[in-house]
């Protein structure tokens, strides 16, 4: 398993391989192979990962890599890599650098010019997203949201008119307040998805509007435990023929100045929306004045 760096000389290759969010039979051939195969794997937490390396008996020597030692470690094995070691990286669940340690790591072997290799498979924020009923043809992949209630709520406020839908992970001990968070900045009515311990024994996918997500998770304690996905429905944008209140307020005051032609196009050229509605509307004000 080695590649000819832009060095000129022999190096190893880094591969990123996806493991089980929770159902070992998720498990790809191709994962099992590689993880038999390469020199060495470093591992979030080699305690957790020694036991899908025996599952699957992989004997393949393990070394730690986390949050607490990657910018230690990463120059160390990437050292390793340009002598011609192949290593497989490898995170406590599913894919690696999603929200888990791994970025140093690949970022220094792609500037060494290592190639770096993606073994695809298990996330668990697609597999929530598949089957949330939630838009997937945009979303925004938010990761967790601060601890602290006053961060969380200015990142939310930040992220309150994204037309995209929201993915986020949370702990189950601040789920509770989260959603409450949700609710009160995002509205009561905006729909969610709670995705818990998915591929597991317990797996829960829950829809419901904000307030009654919340106090599902309130009333159920089970809900707060385990592993989290929480998914929240974007905002919703105009039609594209719609006046809304705003642009109808800035109608108003446009023709007070402006013919009707003129005031629908700076309306529609200030706020995206039709101008032909806009100017249906213009008239109608125009006539009611």
């Amino acid at each position: 398993m080695t590649e000819t760096s832009t060095a000129g000389h022999a190096s190893g290759v880094l591969y990123v391989v996806a493991t089980p969010i929770g159902n070992l039979a998720d498990m790809s051939a191709r994962a099992i192979e590689t993880l038999r195969q390469v020199d060495q794997i470093v591992a979030e937490d080699t305690r957790h990962s020694r036991k899908l390396l025996q599952h699957y008996a992989i004997q393949t020597p393990m070394s730690a890599l986390h949050e607490h030692n990657e910018r230690e470690m990463a120059p160390r094995l990437v050292e390793q890599l340009l002598a011609g070691a192949s290593l497989a990286m490898i995170s406590d669940a599913g894919t690696p650098l999603i929200s888990d340690p791994g970025f140093n790591l690949v970022r220094m072997a792609r500037e060494a010019g290592i190639r770096v290799v993606p073994i695809p498979g298990p996330s668990a924020l697609i597999c929530a997203l598949s089957a949330s009923g939630l838009p997937t043809d945009r979303f925004a992949f938010e990761g967790f949201l601060p601890a602290k209630r006053a961060a969380r709520r200015s990142r939310l406020e930040r992220l309150l008119r994204e037309t995209r839908t929201l993915v986020f992970y949370e702990s189950g001990h601040r789920i509770v307040e989260c959603l409450q968070d949700l609710c009160e900045l995002f509205g009561a009515e905006r729909r969610a998805v709670l995705a818990r311990e998915l591929t597991k024994q317990f797996e829960t996918i829950q829809d419901a509007p904000l307030q009654r997500l919340a106090q599902w998770v309130v009333d159920d304690p089970n809900q707060q435990k385990g592993e989290i996905v929480l998914l929240v429905q974007g905002w919703p944008e105009p039609q594209a023929h719609a006046v809304t209140p705003e642009a109808e307020n800035l109608l108003a005051v446009l023709l007070e100045e402006l013919p009707v032609k003129q005031a629908a196009k700076l309306a529609a050229r200030i706020t995206g929306l039709n101008k032909r509605a806009l100017y249906d509307r213009a008239l109608e004000l125009k006539k009611n004045r």
